[in-house]
């Protein structure tokens, strides 16, 4: 191999985990907002029951999965990255703190952890748990009422969470300085084009 290091290679494959673990994750996240919610406002009662049994349960086994190795992976190279050194052991490295402090790249990153622990929380313990009530028939009438519109709030603020958190992600190695106007300006960015997709989202594929 190029670098002949057991740290070096398996920080790679980290990344890589991590990064296609996300692409499950939040792919599926933009599916179920962009595309699965107007489609099933335009299905019937008869169209849904024949239709979700079989979708539902596979695309959310794929979506918390992704979740869950996304965020376990994260943590592993967050460890790797800022609260280790090699040769020296644990402890806040460089890229975390220095004689200034905490560094702005770490404050990046934590500020992206944040919002992706929040949006790990809310599919593993909100929309999954009110989905599988749903998915298997233990909850009717106001219940199910309830957890419907449970799990979609949760869904909606992963979806506007997914935008400054990946901004935060990537400034954290590709951009490094931070100030409350740039963090500002990356949120309403990272914000925008989601509110966009969500209105966007009702006639998008209408006509061909």
């Amino acid at each position: 191999m190029a670098l002949t290091d057991f740290f070096s290679n398996f920080n790679l494959f980290a990344r890589w985990l991590h990064v296609f673990a996300g692409i499950l994750w939040i792919g599926h996240l933009y599916f179920f907002n962009f595309v699965n919610l107007p489609l099933q406002a335009s299905l019937d009662d008869a169209t849904k029951k024949a239709v979700n049994p079989k979708l539902m349960p596979r695309a959310l086994w794929w979506f918390r999965w992704g979740a869950m190795i996304t965020f376990l992976s994260g943590l592993l190279l967050f460890t790797m990255g800022y609260m280790y050194t090699p040769g020296m052991g644990f402890g806040p490295s460089a890229l975390f703190s220095d004689s200034s402090g905490m560094t702005q790249r770490a404050i990046w990153i934590l500020m992206g952890m944040a919002l992706a622990t929040l949006m790990w929380f809310n599919v593993w313990f909100i929309i999954w748990p009110a989905q599988k009530k749903l998915l298997s028939g233990q909850a009717a009438g106001e219940e199910a009422a309830a957890l419907r519109s449970r799990a979609a709030l949760a869904s909606r603020i992963n979806t506007y969470s997914s935008g400054p958190m990946l901004y935060g992600m990537l400034a954290a190695s590709h951009y490094t300085a931070i100030n409350a106007v740039t963090l500002l300006v990356f949120v309403l960015l990272g914000l925008a084009p989601i509110f966009h997709a969500y209105k966007s989202s009702l006639k998008v594929g209408q006509s061909v």
